[in-house]
């Protein structure tokens, strides 16, 4: 029988996560949105629905499969996987890539694959942080058991819970670390950067077919989940620690274990009593600690790597520029991003972070922010990010996309909502919106 889990070995296995910097990889994970001309969403089961795009894309690629009873939930291949968000999101989870060119070169292989798949059928692929169009209760459920054990507990702490699993994408980077010191930099930088990530990449203004009145309105649905496990964790936003993080994750209730070859609810108890007191005679393993960190969803997570959460799905070229802009600064520049981001954090005005980021989720770039745009700011942090790249030899070229954004002062959700303005009907926003 192996060890029992203990705080002591959960915490070595964070040291054990520190990665020589020689080493240090780089991966992006991308969100989309698979609908119907009429900005419908697409189900699990439909003749060209979500199944029928699994089986297509294991065709192609000829990776290996992963099924949950039945049905087919998930492809691994080439370091990589794509998986599936609860209301049908396709997401492809990158492999770690050495250079940011090699990264842009394997997202753009599947975006061509996945237009290849829906050539000639009503279907469309988009980037945004929220669906535009589909009611968010005429989305079904993907058929994963987690999901399920979601779709129950998470509406009773959040009343937008149900829009964060089936409407919103995000674009999401991983980056290493190299000792408990250089990840506290980088986690701190990014968390207190967080209301220029939202702003500057938000990209959901539109859902269920009119304005919501934010530019990021993903940005504002996930402070609706559940607190506990959103936004910016007390228990390290101030002073993180691979120990406090370690104590953040025991005590946040779990919402779900796997146990006898079924998904079960945990009844709000906590990792920590599993590992003391056990469930039904089970004490959990290094595998239901890994299932563990992935149900808790702050803006900047640490589990293998330090994932940055904040941004909405956006385009392709865009997406691989907000891979450019972290990987610059926390590479290249962390020592300038640090300090730039206690100036940021400085000039907030006395709100919150959790006021500073709905203030950024609601204006994105067009906002004040100490008596400066946050386009300004943006701008600043790219030119932080272009020294950063520059130093570390990466192609300062990728970065542009996300300079054009901060210098014309307007965030991709101002695209989205001047199409619908111009002309409301899904297809021409779909156009405005594609991945």
């Amino acid at each position: 029988m192996p060890d029992r889990l203990t705080p002591a070995s959960l915490l070595a296995s964070y040291h054990a996560h520190h990665q020589p910097r020689e080493r240090w990889l780089i991966g992006g994970e991308y969100e989309r949105a698979l609908v119907r001309g009429d900005g419908s969403a697409v189900g699990y089961h439909e003749a060209d629905g979500i199944a029928w795009l699994l089986r297509g894309l294991r065709d192609r690629l000829g990776w290996a499969e992963k099924h949950e009873g039945e049905h087919l939930i998930e492809l691994r291949g080439e370091g990589a996987s794509i998986t599936l968000e609860p209301g049908g999101q396709v997401e492809l989870s990158g492999a770690p890539m050495r250079t940011l060119a090699a990264l842009a070169a394997e997202v753009t292989r599947n975006r061509k694959v996945l237009y290849e798949l829906v050539e000639g059928h009503d279907l469309h692929w988009i980037a945004a942080g929220l669906t535009p169009y589909a009611r968010i209760e005429d989305i079904a459920f993907m058929p994963k058991g987690r999901y399920a054990m979601m779709q129950q507990f998470l509406p009773q702490y959040g009343d937008l819970a149900h829009w964060m699993m089936k409407g919103t994408c995000c674009v999401q980077v991983n980056l290493d670390f190299d000792s408990e010191e250089d990840c506290a930099q980088k986690f701190h930088a990014s968390l207190d950067l967080a209301p220029l990530n939202v702003a500057a990449f938000a990209n959901s203004p539109l859902g269920e077919g009119r304005e919501l009145g934010w530019m990021s309105y993903r940005g504002h649905i996930w402070s609706r989940v559940d607190p506990r496990r959103t936004g910016f964790p007390a228990a390290v936003s101030r002073q993180y620690s691979h120990a406090a993080w370690v104590d953040y994750l025991l005590d946040t209730p779990m919402m779900f274990h796997y146990h006898g070859g079924r998904w079960r609810p945990s009844e709000g108890r906590t990792f920590r009593y599993w590992m003391t007191e056990g469930i039904e005679g089970q004490f959990p393993t290094l595998e239901d600690w890994a299932l563990h960190q992935t149900s808790v969803f702050p803006e900047v997570r640490v589990k293998r790597t330090i994932e940055i959460r904040s941004a909405d799905a956006v385009p392709l070229d865009l997406s691989v520029a907000f891979c450019a802009l972290w990987t610059g600064t926390l590479y290249g520049a962390l020592a300038e991003t640090r300090d730039f981001a206690t100036a940021f954090t400085a000039a907030n005005g006395g709100r919150t972070r959790e006021e500073g980021f709905a203030y950024a989720s609601l204006l994105g770039l067009a906002g004040d922010w100490g008596g400066r745009p946050l386009a300004a700011w943006a701008s600043e942090l790219g030119a932080i990010a272009q020294r950063g790249l520059a130093a570390i030899g990466e192609d300062v070229s990728l970065l542009d996309p996300f300079l054009a954004v901060a210098e014309s002062g307007d965030s991709p959700a101002a695209r989205l909502l001047s199409a619908f303005r111009i002309d409301p009907s899904p297809q021409n926003v779909l156009r405005a919106a594609a991945y």
